[in-house]
């Protein structure tokens, strides 16, 4: 089939203020005047419409900003330490753990019998679920970093005996599930940290070439590649939220401001949303509304997939980057400041938060009683790095909470995996 190269014609954004762009986007100052993801209804029961309380915690040595994954009764995540934790899901009590080269930025793929693990080094593992024993190892031309705001690498994802994951090396694989053996590869433009989506034979991606791509899933061919608008101070467009899909669509964000609607098959758009703040890199699609997480915008909006039309659209406090889990009738998602929300599906109402003990502990460094920002606050932060290192203080969430067995488990960036019960 011939590729096409698909490019929306829409007008720049209005330019935010030039201060320290690409950090406020980070960290959200206010502007001077196996499944395609982690599944996050593992084994999910029933609504949690009151604040939850802990049952345990695991503390890791480094951030957390992969997503827990929930097999059985074990909990599985990946640090910065450069460490996979198997916890037991019952009693917080590490089971093993295995330790690759890289910092682990992804959330592992659970097959059968086997777990495949994006290592942060340039490689992926496939280990056993019980003993974390390694099975096959495939080595991919080596792990990069985009910026300090390029939070995380590729999920893998495992469709029949193959798994498809992109690389920081600027390359997207597809490799066999039971030997690690290469069935084809596709290189882009740019780093590919997003988690593809599959359907309907094809696979979908960013990069941070500014494009989102569609490929032929048995052969790897290039069927279409749709170019994002770009803006002033992201021209390249960089598409770095992962892929969602629904009915003959696919949803992504990008660094220029956009949240778009691609047509499957023909590559073109047939919606966007624009914010006028930051990025919205959150997508998720949940019992045919397509919800969308922001970051500097502080919005959650629920939306028509086939429109964009809004059902509701609700102010957040601080940003949003992880995706969200349901049950019957709430939605839970984090904040980068350090908290979990329990919001009704139906309203968006802010029904309950939990703060992690670094809200608590540091708030009060960078805000005031009302969690508004201290006057003096750009004479607290005045470097790029800081304004993570300020996310990680307060126990920032990036991560996808997971609801199993009537429990949440949500991990943060400082270092600690929490169960949450009713």
């Amino acid at each position: 089939m011939q590729s096409l190269d698909r490019s929306f014609d829409h007008r720049l954004l209005k330019a935010i203020h030039p201060f320290l762009c690409i950090a406020l986007l980070a960290i959200g100052l206010p502007l001077p005047a196996c499944s395609q993801e982690p599944e996050p209804n593992q084994g999910a029961a029933g609504d949690l419409t009151a604040p939850p309380t802990q049952e345990w915690s695991f503390h890791a040595s480094e951030a957390f900003y992969a997503s827990p994954v929930v097999s059985e009764t074990i909990v599985f995540i990946g640090g910065c330490d450069s460490v996979l934790h198997a916890v037991d899901m019952r009693s917080g009590v590490e089971l093993w753990r295995y330790r690759t080269g890289g910092e682990i930025r992804s959330s592992v793929c659970i097959g059968a019998d086997l777990l495949y693990l994006n290592g942060g080094d340039g490689a992926i593992y496939a280990l056993e679920k019980r003993s974390g024993k390694l099975v096959w190892r495939f080595t991919t031309k080596g792990e990069r970093k985009y910026d300090f705001a390029d939070y995380v690498h590729s999920t893998p994802v495992l469709a029949g005996e193959v798994l498809y994951f992109g690389s920081g090396d600027g390359n997207f694989y597809a490799v066999h599930a039971r030997s690690g053996a290469l069935v084809w590869s596709f290189p882009a433009g740019n780093i590919i940290h997003a988690t593809p989506a599959i359907a309907n034979g094809k696979v979908f991606f960013g990069s941070f070439d500014g494009y989102c791509y569609a490929l032929d899933q048995a052969n790897g061919a290039l069927l279409w590649k749709f170019k994002t608008v770009g803006h002033r101070f992201f021209p390249r467009g960089e598409v770095q939220g992962s892929p969602a899909v629904y009915k003959n669509l696919v949803f992504f964000g990008a660094r220029d401001y956009n949240v778009y609607a691609v047509d499957q098959e023909k590559g073109y758009a047939h919606w966007n949303k624009a914010f006028g703040r930051g990025w919205g890199l959150s997508m998720t699609v949940h019992d045919s509304v397509l919800y969308i997480g922001s970051s500097d915008e502080r919005v959650h909006i629920a939306a028509d997939p086939a429109s964009g039309a809004e059902f509701w659209n609700v102010k957040m406090e601080f940003l949003v980057f992880g995706n969200d889990a349901f049950t019957d009738s709430m939605l839970y998602v984090g904040t980068t400041n350090g908290k979990l929300h329990g919001m009704s599906r139906r309203s968006g109402k802010d029904l309950w938060s939990f703060e992690t003990e670094s809200y608590r502990k540091n708030r009060l460094k960078y805000f005031t009683q009302d969690d508004s920002y201290r006057d003096d606050i750009y004479s607290i932060i005045t470097s790029n790095e800081q304004f993570l290192d300020v996310e990680c203080e307060l126990g920032g969430i990036f991560s996808t909470p997971v609801v199993s067995g009537g429990r949440i488990l949500v991990a943060s960036t400082n270092g600690t995996l929490y169960c949450l019960k009713p």
